[in-house]
């Protein structure tokens, strides 16, 4: 399996379990079929209200672990509250993330000075944000002098975030996407399905291959042992140079099917 460097020289697995919308009850099974699987990261976040089940499902085992703290956890106080509940349902907390900016608030800065502090105490292995713009990243990163070591963003074959990969590519932050199949809307577009038949290869395979080709890191979600063990059989297909353009050719200006970060 491979695995992304971060700019903290710790390494994380390009291909994670994903754990949005999965039901708490359902949360600690589905996360250990990920692991009997071959998965080592499993992504959670405060908000999922699952984070029981997969410190429950991830103890005593080496999995790399992702949680989040939600949008009313904003400000230093409040994340490291927020940091502290997580941890009592997780064994462990390889890598925390702020889950949105929040600009309105306007307290990301003072957030991210929490994680700061958490990563400097040996809290936490490796801190970073989610759905950061790249105006957000600089201003953290200004003010604190720490670069995040990951933006977890939406990202999939027709909202590719150019832009946003630049500024990560800049920084040296690891791009993980969410969403990465674009909520299941791309498994039936035709170039997808055209790829996906001529390397006899599933649609989901073709979308995440796409990803890891770029070196990006990825989380899609399952609920079923066969879909788990699909996606993570996309670290064995191979796109071409051809096969990777005419993906690179669906990205859209409208393409983003979650909330707008700059305008909550």
């Amino acid at each position: 399996m491979t695995d992304l460097t971060m700019n903290d020289g710790r390494t994380i697995p390009a291909i994670g379990f994903g754990t949005y919308l999965v039901p708490p009850e359902d949360a600690e099974r589905l996360s250990r079929e990920a692991l009997d699987a071959g998965y080592r990261l499993v992504d959670t976040a405060a908000f999922y209200g699952n984070e029981a089940g997969v410190g429950a499902a991830t103890g005593g085992t080496d999995a790399f672990v992702t949680t989040k703290l939600w949008r009313d956890a904003m400000g230093y106080d409040e994340a490291l509250r927020a940091f502290d509940a997580s941890a009592a349902n997780l064994p462990t907390i390889d890598l925390f993330l702020i889950h949105w900016p929040m600009p309105s608030q306007d307290r990301y800065v003072d957030t991210w000075r929490a994680l700061v502090a958490l990563q400097k105490d040996g809290r936490v292995g490796s801190i970073g944000v989610s759905n950061f713009s790249p105006d957000h990243l600089d201003r953290i990163a200004d003010a604190t002098g720490v670069v995040p070591a990951l933006n977890q963003i939406e990202l999939h074959p027709t909202f590719q975030q150019r832009k946003a990969r630049a500024a990560h590519e800049r920084l040296g932050i690891v791009t993980q996407s969410w969403s990465p199949l674009g909520q299941g809307k791309l498994l039936a577009d035709p170039v997808i399905a055209g790829i996906a038949r001529d390397i006899g290869a599933t649609p989901a395979q073709v979308i995440l291959a796409w990803h890891l080709q770029a070196g990006l890191g990825v989380i899609p979600k399952a609920s079923s042992r066969a879909r788990i063990e699909e996606n993570l059989a996309a670290q064995s297909v191979t796109l071409s140079g051809e096969q990777v353009a005419a993906i690179d050719a669906l990205d859209r200006a409208d393409g983003r099917l979650g909330p707008n970060p700059d305008t909550l």
